[in-house]
């Protein structure tokens, strides 16, 4: 359904300035930022409650220089943040793109502390895979369901209006080309024509669509999908027939630790804490460390795509300040035990073949050394009981690639500059994760979320201004 019609001769019901498709962090972030610029706002969500792939996710969002970060006496910079992201996706993000936001993400933050009231704190107790520096920040509960729901309350206290069970299903534009508008269907299957001065694509990327996956991400193809139904890649579409650059389209966030059959995302913290993952048949396959995006596939390539996720009560009880892992616990998916024999015999897996392999882990961690996979285990604490485990498998979150934007988060043309009056943010724009899942630094989803959301808002609204302005001289 993601259509491009003819704007020539269409008549719009009405018209706001700055439309937004997508009710997730990042359009909640757009209607903001465009609000706080004067710019009227509407925030077309196809869902009945805005929520997205941000309700999904652990809610943490990774930023340099933060005053969290100084309190908790953690040095960091924009600059040293960059140089993560592109070593971990390898120098393939565009230097240009991976500043634009390592500059903006910390004082979103800020910004959205103090002007909307969201208590951030910063993660100050492990450092995830690839972060040089601890730089993660999220709300008490450290969940995603948390954030959208205190970003929804700021929306609709700055009384910015969220029309819901409003699937946009076309847009209406000139041969500029220039977004004049977009098409909502009801769930009653009637039709709604809003007219718009600039539209900003929130709506995250291809995920749900199963044709686009086997495309672009054949290896994740027949994976469990732990992202947010409505992604289908709707911004992607649009873009590409307005004649949109795109890149990367192949990248991609995936997670090696999704507790199953529970379908609950169960903290990374499990594994850099000093755990490890092993197979149905008790035996480790992987350097687990190397980060938890590009251990889906890897998961999914063992028998019957499944894996445990081993580690013990100390593991545990840093994993608890997530609300997902004290979720997991309450619905028994957490195994405990006080033995190696023990912990196999509730695995159903054989008990010679983990005990070896938890040994053999033990000898590492005492020595200080290194697998045959290439895991250090310097510095890491034994394991000791209770043990405890869960049953996990591989997943896809979101896509990584997506439509190119400048520095003002517009939607750049691929013949050069930038398309009139279209923008982007979050999944919907291309991330900065590179072409691999490898690429993916954890917090890369929401970092875009939440950098180019404020960005593409402010400039939407100032570009709208700007052509009032201007409009109003030629009277």
């Amino acid at each position: 359904m993601s259509r491009i019609l003819s704007a020539e001769g269409v008549t719009f019901e009405f018209t706001v300035p700055v439309v937004v498709i997508g009710g997730g962090a990042a359009g909640m972030i757009a209607a903001l930022a465009a609000h706080e610029r004067g710019a009227e706002v509407l925030v077309l969500e196809r869902d009945a409650l805005p929520q997205g792939s941000t309700a999904l996710s652990a809610g943490l969002i990774p930023a340099p220089g933060t005053r969290w970060q100084r309190a908790a006496g953690i040095e960091d910079s924009p600059e040293r943040f960059a140089a993560d992201i592109i070593a971990k996706a390898k120098g393939e993000p565009d230097p240009a793109d991976v500043s634009r936001v390592a500059r903006a993400v910390g004082p979103a933050l800020e910004w959205l502390a103090d002007r909307y009231g969201l208590p951030f704190s910063v993660v100050d107790n492990f450092t995830y895979p690839g972060h040089s520096a601890r730089r993660m920040h999220g709300l008490p509960s450290r969940s995603g369901a948390e954030l959208i729901d205190r970003l929804r309350g700021a929306v609709e206290a700055a009384g910015i209006d969220v029309l819901c069970e409003a699937h946009v299903t076309a847009l209406y534009a000139d041969d500029g080309p220039r977004v004049r508008g977009v098409e909502v269907t009801r769930p009653d299957g009637s039709v709604e024509r809003v007219g718009c001065a600039a539209l900003i694509l929130a709506c995250n990327g291809y995920g749900s669509n199963r044709a686009l996956v086997e495309r672009h991400v054949p290896e994740l193809a027949d994976a469990l999908y732990f992202g947010h139904p409505g992604n289908q890649g709707d911004a992607l579409l649009w873009g590409e027939a307005l004649g949109a650059a795109t890149r990367h389209l192949s990248g991609h966030q995936g997670h090696g630790s999704v507790a199953h059959p529970a379908g609950i995302l169960v903290t990374w913290a499990t594994v850099t804490e000093g755990g490890v993952q092993v197979n149905t048949e008790g035996k480790r396959f992987s350097n687990e460390a190397q980060g938890y995006s590009e251990q889906a596939a890897v998961v999914l390539r063992q028998p019957d795509g499944i894996a445990w996720t081993v580690f013990d009560e100390r593991i545990a009880a840093v994993a608890r300040q997530f609300e997902d892992f004290r979720q997991a616990e309450a619905m028994g998916a957490v195994l405990s035990a006080d033995s190696p024999a023990d912990l196999a015999r509730l695995m159903k897996v054989d008990a010679d073949a983990l005990a070896a392999t938890l040994a053999e882990v033990g000898r590492l961690k005492a020595a200080g050394g290194s697998d045959g996979f290439g895991r250090s285990f310097a510095g890491s604490a034994p394991l000791v009981a209770p043990y405890r485990a869960v049953r996990v498998t591989g997943a896809l979150f979101h896509t990584q690639g997506g439509l190119v934007v400048d520095d003002g988060a517009r939607v750049v043309s691929g013949e050069g500059g930038a398309l009139p009056n279209l923008y982007a943010a979050g999944g919907a724009a291309c991330g900065v994760s590179g072409s691999k899942a490898s690429g993916y630094l954890s917090g890369n989803g929401l970092l875009t979320a939440v950098a180019l959301g404020r960005i593409a808002g402010a400039a939407a609204a100032d570009a709208v201004a700007a052509d009032a302005v201007k409009e109003e001289s030629n009277q």
